[in-house]
């Protein structure tokens, strides 16, 4: 769902319906039947009950974020691993081919650094067509380059390019591996419930009652979008083991 690459919009839409759903319980309270003396135990159980189950859902959808945050870290260390060995093993083939496979590397490796740092969704889009260009590139040379030559050696230079490859699917796999959209739904829905039940629950009508809750679970439904959202949130994988290969090339 794009709505989810939005973590601020997320926060605004949040916080605004959450704080109607109160109102609509208080409404509720006042113009139908308010709580008799003696329900108000029996509901308050309810709610707290409904309001657990929330709580338990948004821990596991935090978890859920966190953990993915750190797998993308993670593969953005191998993904400079991988770049950093196939740099070195192109020593083993003629030099010819080791500058052209040097320079499509440093070239890759600039790519790379791009598509972490972007918060452009069209950026991302061309990086993503370079990079598979450059991926062909990259091939195509220590291709060429081993065919004549089919030694242990040249097979390592070979698996090396491979497992650059590869290391990038496993960081786009990681960048599309987001919560559900049912987990999500269920997560909204379930807010509103409690909401509209707070607002009917109360002895009084209190405006900063109404307001605790709906800014306790935006706040929480914006920090599990924001890191989420690799492209569009405020935390974001900072590329520095790239970086620091970038560096280590030289000129």
């Amino acid at each position: 769902m794009e709505l989810m690459n939005y973590p601020f919009l997320v926060l605004i839409i949040s916080l605004v319906g959450l704080w109607l759903a109160a109102q609509v319980g208080d409404l509720l309270r006042q113009r139908i039947r308010p709580l008799a003396d003696e329900q108000h135990d029996d509901f308050n159980l309810i709610v707290g009950a409904n309001l657990t189950l929330l709580a338990l859902l948004i821990g596991f959808s935090f978890s859920m974020a966190i953990s993915r945050y750190d797998q993308r870290k993670n593969l953005e260390e191998a993904e400079a691993n991988a770049i950093g060995t196939a740099f070195l093993r192109a020593d083993l083939l003629p030099d010819a081919d080791a500058a052209k496979v040097r320079a499509l590397l440093k070239t890759y490796t600039r790519q790379r650094i791009v598509f972490y740092n972007t918060l452009d969704a069209k950026e991302v889009e061309r990086i993503n067509a370079e990079t598979a260009r450059t991926h062909n590139e990259l091939w195509s040379a220590v291709r060429s380059a081993t065919a004549s030559h089919d030694t242990p050696i040249q097979a390592l230079v070979v698996s090396g390019m491979n497992d650059v490859i590869n290391s990038q699917g496993y960081t786009q796999a990681a960048w599309w591996n987001r919560i559900p959209i049912a987990a999500w739904a269920l997560m909204a829905v379930l807010a509103v419930c409690c909401n509209i039940m707070i607002g009917y629950g109360l002895l009084r009508r209190d405006r900063r009652m109404l307001l605790i809750l709906p800014v306790a679970v935006a706040v929480s439904f914006y920090l599990i979008c924001d890191i989420e959202s690799p492209h569009r949130g405020g935390i974001q994988i900072n590329p520095q083991n790239l970086e620091v290969l970038e560096q280590s090339f030289g000129k």
